[in-house]
């Protein structure tokens, strides 16, 4: 098989298993949220209020898909949209207290999943996908900057490399 191809195939194999991994893993918990429904969640928890737009950027995501699972995420009670009282256009999306009160139950979840996905896999390695991941971005769309992305919005969980 070429190299190319295979980069493709096995890209598109580990993201799909990936996200199923996490579902699996919610769901045998008995919280009915996607990956990408997680993602949003944790940005939330860890910026703070933000409007739909800002959610689309952080995520890298067009706004119509992030309007989607906010609906999602605001029929369990996770999230509601507040007007914007400087902008009535806009809607700010603000977590809730049940969501504050799973948070660390989700994050656990998750940080679990994931650890287990990445097992035997060492720091370097980890660092070089993500330096490899950020150039296919840079290749595929010049304009966004993953590392700088990383910069402006840091985790405010502390890790160790």
């Amino acid at each position: 098989m070429v190299l190319e191809k295979q980069v493709f195939l096995f890209l598109n194999i580990v993201h799909n298993s990936m996200k199923q991994r996490i579902a699996d893993s919610f769901r045998s918990a008995g919280y009915k949220l996607s990956p990408e429904q997680y993602l949003v969640m944790d940005t939330l928890w860890d910026e703070g209020v933000l409007t739909q737009q800002q959610i689309a950027d952080i995520t890298m995501r067009d706004k119509n898909s992030i309007v989607k699972l906010i609906d999602g995420l605001e029929a369990r009670n996770l999230v509601h949209r507040v007007s914007n009282p400087d902008d009535r256009r806009q809607n700010l999306i603000e977590v809730t207290p049940y969501s504050l009160s799973i948070r660390s139950m989700i994050d656990a979840l998750a940080y679990e999943s994931v650890s287990g996905i990445l097992d035997g896999i060492s720091r370097e390695d980890l660092k070089t996908v993500v330096r490899v991941f950020a150039t296919m971005q840079g290749n595929m769309d010049p304009a966004s900057d993953l590392q700088a992305l990383a910069e402006k919005y840091p985790t405010k969980k502390k890790s160790n490399g």
